[in-house]
């Protein structure tokens, strides 16, 4: 028999790009500290889009738009997704690229409004009849089958659910079960149960579990307060998108060429207009009478010079409209050509569309402030490192790019771990930069032998 001891139950998580990016960084009057929230230099930058989360937030600012513009690795997309990360995880954020709208199956436009509707969210609150608290007991109530003299069905199930005012037994319909067993739902789980319709949500594990070696993360929650059967305020936030696709779903028949049809259909089809309207139109109903809440999100196009200009006049108008998100634009283009013509514009953006902006210029850092950013990356990524070889990698950061410098931190941390040390030094940086090339160096290469490249 083979024993292995669990090292550990903690689940590995890949450190993305900006993994360390908690948050703007600001004070209270909207000036940015120094380092804060895995943010470093970048201060006017920061303050600006401070600003703006300010007027997302007090919903000022929804059907405008912001454009990022600096050299690349100036911290763009950090500072979007910094902005993300203020106004918190109920607004809805939706990052897409320039040219994720170039499809041989749907129109750039249609791309684009599906990203718009994305970024528009729905909070829809109702009052609701619901039996509510902690699993202590579920028995399933089996009987023959009348159809398999072998086999059993499920004709009911027996549940005990359990607060802190007292517990109630239930007798449950079979397809409230099924229900449960899609749910996962085991003794100690704090559910609650819809009353008119039978639908079951798991909210999390009993705190009373808490102490439990349980391999699976698992979010603990208190056991309910109040009666087991009550009358609660659900709240259900969806996107206007959710509603486009629920709604567009082909309602076929049972037979077999209507499976066929539905198979044979394309993957991706286009959401017609008429239907966006009618969801508007029910969804302006919805708020009207207070039932649901719009929530303007934030949607982040990066690369935005590699739209043509059909994708800036249709933006141009989509700006306007009643439900439009927070739209953030940004880009490392100087003066350049819009696609789709031979006129030259600031940033590949059309005129038109650039006084309707607000633009936030983020410039190169300094020395120091990449120390920091590179000092932030080792300790997000778990890597020690000298600082006479941060120094040197800060140095290397100001020759080539900041993009290059973070690169050679986890080659250089191989490299340690190889001689048997835990801190990366100078000499592990040096020898990783001989093996590699940055943009410009390969860049005088190709130059220095054009005659033994392919031109």
């Amino acid at each position: 028999m083979k024993i292995e001891e669990v090292k550990s139950t903690t689940r590995t998580q890949r450190v993305a790009t900006h993994s360390h990016i908690k948050g703007l960084g600001l004070n209270d009057d909207f000036t940015a500290k120094e380092i804060s929230h895995g943010l470093c230099g970048q201060e006017k930058a920061r303050e600006a889009a401070g600003i703006v989360v300010d007027l997302i937030k007090s919903k000022k600012m929804a059907g405008k738009a912001l454009l990022l513009a600096g050299a690349p690795g100036t911290g763009k997309t950090a500072i979007a997704l910094a902005v993300a990360q203020e106004i918190g995880s109920q607004v809805p954020f939706c990052p897409m690229v320039g040219s994720e709208v170039y499809s041989t199956e749907v129109k750039k436009t249609e791309i684009l409004m599906e990203n718009f509707r994305r970024a528009i969210g729905i909070r829809i609150k109702e009052t609701k009849e619901v039996w509510e608290g902690e699993v202590t007991e579920i028995t399933p109530e089996e009987k023959e089958d009348p159809h398999d003299g072998y086999g059993k069905v499920v004709e009911g199930v027996i549940l005990s659910l359990k607060t802190t005012k007292g517990s109630k037994q239930l007798r449950l319909d079979p397809s409230v079960y099924e229900n449960m067993q899609k749910e996962k739902i085991t003794v100690g789980d704090v559910i609650y149960i819809e009353a008119t319709s039978g639908a079951v949500k798991r909210v999390g594990r009993s705190d009373a579990y808490a102490a439990e070696y349980d391999l699976e993360a698992e979010e603990y929650v208190p056991i309910p307060k109040g009666d087991v059967h009550k009358k609660k305020e659900v709240v259900q936030d969806v996107t206007l998108h959710d509603l486009d696709v629920a709604n567009a779903k082909p309602q076929g028949g049972q037979d077999f060429f209507s499976l066929m049809n539905q198979v044979n259909r394309q993957k991706k089809t286009e959401i017609t207009e008429k239907l966006r309207l009618e969801i508007n139109k029910v969804v302006n109903k919805y708020i009207d009478h207070g039932i649901a809440e719009l929530v303007p999100g934030v949607l982040f196009i990066d690369e935005v010079h590699m739209l043509d200009i059909e994708c800036f006049t249709y933006l141009n108008r989509a700006l306007e409209s009643n439900l439009a998100p927070i739209v953030i634009f940004a880009t490392n283009r100087g003066k350049c050509t819009i696609r789709g013509t031979e006129m030259k514009s600031p940033h590949g953006v059309p005129v038109d569309l650039l006084d309707r902006l607000l633009i936030i210029k983020t410039l190169p850092y300094s020395i120091n402030e990449i120390v920091q950013i590179l000092s932030i990356r080792c300790s997000t990524e778990n890597i020690e490192i000298d600082e006479d070889a941060l120094a040197h990698l800060a140095a290397i950061g100001t020759k080539t790019s900041l993009r290059y410098a973070v690169q050679l931190i986890s080659p250089s941390n191989i490299l340690a771990e190889t001689d048997g040390r835990e801190k990366i030094n100078k000499e592990d940086i040096d020898e990783v930069n001989s093996l590699f090339f940055d943009a410009k160096s390969s860049a005088k290469i190709l130059q220095e032998q054009a005659d033994k490249f392919i031109s």
